[in-house]
């Protein structure tokens, strides 16, 4: 792995730990981390009351070339929906789960940068 690679790698675990930790402090629970699908993967999924939240986490050291929910394109939420389908599937209640889709973008440093919560980002 590149040293590139790796920062990016430690980037992105921050940044879904203090997504993690903001979640839990407005409330939600943490079901599983990093849930992942041959096609997919979620970066967390959470229980908001009876809800659960399948949230993308996205995280820019600075937002002047791109908002990070911009980098959020059709084919990254089509493999974001086909792994909350899957988890549903695996849970048993694919039919009878309310769920949605969050976006938590960092921007900054993980930890120290600005969080802004974006629910019901898209819809399956």
């Amino acid at each position: 792995m590149s040293s590139t690679a790796g920062r990016r790698s430690a980037v992105g675990r921050e940044a879904e730990h203090a997504a993690c930790e903001f979640l839990r402090q407005q409330g939600l629970q943490l079901l599983q981390r990093n849930f992942r699908v041959a096609g997919g993967e979620i970066d967390l999924v959470m229980s908001d009351g009876a809800i659960i939240v399948f949230v993308e986490v996205r995280a820019r050291s600075d937002a002047d070339f791109m908002h990070p929910a911009e980098s959020i394109n059709a084919r990254k939420r089509r493999r974001l929906i086909h792994a909350g389908t899957r988890y549903l599937q695996d849970a048993g209640n694919l039919h009878s789960a309310r769920a949605r889709f969050d976006v938590i973008c960092i921007t900054g440093a993980p930890g120290t940068g600005r969080i802004e919560w974006i629910r019901n980002a898209f819809s399956a």
